[in-house]
């Protein structure tokens, strides 16, 4: 009888123990109330360096950011979109249409192709002996005049040959042609094999918007696509003119015009 009084007071004690740590973990699961989310996902925990040793196990799961039933896993980035680069992202907003024009010209040309203003088409006195629509060519000074009367003359910015291609003499127009197809002569593709055979006439075409062929010799007075090499020594010894200055030439003279190169 003696023998059973202490077993029975042990398991009332035990009983009291394991009463008091369900009101224990009743308490603390009801301490906090469970949030409902409508119509929207869960919020996303961020995982932060304090937590990052927390000695893993069921307090991790409690209180890491691990989902239920698994171990902590990287969260999922967003992938970023591909700009065009091979997948790399630009550091810089791409430059509008005119400023990558600007830059194309900046790395032709460091003076952006300014014309020197004395280049500009304009009317000036002319003293000469030679007659009206007559041509003058100044190589030296890089100007073409056409004779006017009354002691005027139209004067225009050339481009003339480079050392060793200048010439000079007298020719006549023979011929004109608008927007003209280049063929290189061979004495120029010895020098420039790179040059093409044949090439159409457009905007690409050296030879620019207008010709106006010398005699039977290799040498034109034409239009240009590199405007800004006017008023330099640049060609195999033709007569270079920005596209609108030729324009305005060739509807002022004719097959036939006297052409004096100086």
């Amino acid at each position: 009888m003696s023998g059973k009084i202490p077993f029975a007071l042990l398991a009332s004690v035990s009983c009291l123990c394991l009463a008091s740590e369900a009101a224990a973990i009743d308490a603390s699961s009801s301490a906090e109330p469970s949030v409902i989310y409508a119509r929207q996902p869960a919020p996303v925990r961020v995982a932060a360096a304090g937590r990052s040793n927390m000695g893993g196990g069921f307090i991790e799961f409690l209180f890491g950011d691990a989902p239920q039933g698994g171990r902590y896993q990287q969260p999922a980035y967003q992938q970023q979109p591909d700009y065009g680069y091979g997948g790399q992202r630009m550091l810089l907003p791409p430059m509008d249409p005119q400023q990558s024009m600007r830059r194309e010209e900046e790395l032709i040309d460091p003076a952006q192709h300014r014309l020197d203003p004395k280049y500009e088409k304009q009317v000036v006195e002319y003293h000469g002996k030679e007659s009206p629509g007559t041509i003058v060519i100044d190589t030296p000074n890089k100007f073409l005049f056409l004779v006017q009367g009354d002691g005027k003359a139209l004067r225009y910015g050339v481009g003339v040959g480079r050392p060793g291609f200048t010439w000079s003499g007298v020719k006549t127009i023979s011929a004109k042609k608008e927007w003209p197809a280049w063929t290189p002569p061979p004495e120029m593709l010895a020098r420039r094999p790179d040059l093409p055979r044949y090439m159409e006439g457009g905007p690409e075409n050296p030879l620019g918007a207008r010709a106006m062929y010398l005699g039977s010799s290799l040498y034109r007075i034409h239009g240009s696509n590199e405007p800004w090499t006017i008023g330099t020594n640049v060609s195999s010894g033709c007569i270079r003119m920005r596209n609108e200055d030729v324009i305005d030439l060739y509807g002022r003279v004719g097959v036939g015009a006297r052409v004096v190169v100086i």
